[in-house]
């Protein structure tokens, strides 16, 4: 019989398949590791290069040289994380990647973020029913402090989200939104964009 492969399950997340044993068992392993290489990341001083390896290794493809972080950072697969060129992260975010996660090139992600691609049944018989979506960060997009994008928002490139916002729907190229449920604030002009925020 030949091994599950990363792929397989992230194609039964993808399609909603429910119960095979050999998949979830597999998945169970890849949380495991998961934990294991966020320990690791997380409890002991790590020069930048042994991050961008520690990464590399949880989200299972190279990391380019010019990613930046600062631990603590948490997800519970990893393996559905794809991380463009000169991408900052900064500490105490959490990623839910298990619907999938692509952060652009330029992308700059603030202090406790959160991205989560995992939601549930409302109802009470068929809350424990996963349903997955994913989540694409825009080249050169901005995430404030203490943001969260749920499942299946798509943000566009050069576009801010404002510190504290809850993003539940597509954010348009250039905007800035902000606010619970987070909306439009603002639409960035062209000649703005290499302006300072204050």
């Amino acid at each position: 019989m030949k091994a599950m492969t990363v792929k397989e399950v992230i194609d039964g997340f993808r399609e909603g398949v429910e119960e095979n044993a050999e998949r979830d068992a597999y998945a169970n392993e890849l949380f495991q590791e998961a934990v294991r290489i966020g320990m690791e990341l997380n409890t002991k001083y790590h020069t930048l290069e042994e991050l961008r390896e520690l990464m590399g290794r949880l989200i299972g493809k190279k990391v380019d040289g010019s990613f930046r972080m600062f631990p603590p950072f948490y997800t519970d697969f990893g393996k559905n994380i794809t991380i463009g060129k000169d991408v900052f992260i900064n500490s105490g975010c959490h990623f839910q990647d298990q619907g999938g996660i692509e952060i652009g090139d330029g992308a700059l992600i603030g202090h406790n973020v959160v991205l989560a691609t995992i939601n549930h049944d409302l109802s009470p018989k068929e809350n424990r029913k996963n349903h997955y979506a994913p989540i694409k960060i825009g080249a050169h997009v901005w995430i404030g402090s203490n943001a969260t994008i749920l499942p299946g928002v798509t943000i566009g490139d050069w576009a801010v989200v404002a510190a504290g916002a809850v993003v539940r729907g597509n954010v348009p190229a250039m905007t800035i939104v902000g606010g619970v449920p987070a909306k439009v604030l603002k639409v960035i002009q062209e000649e703005e964009r290499h302006e300072r925020a204050v």
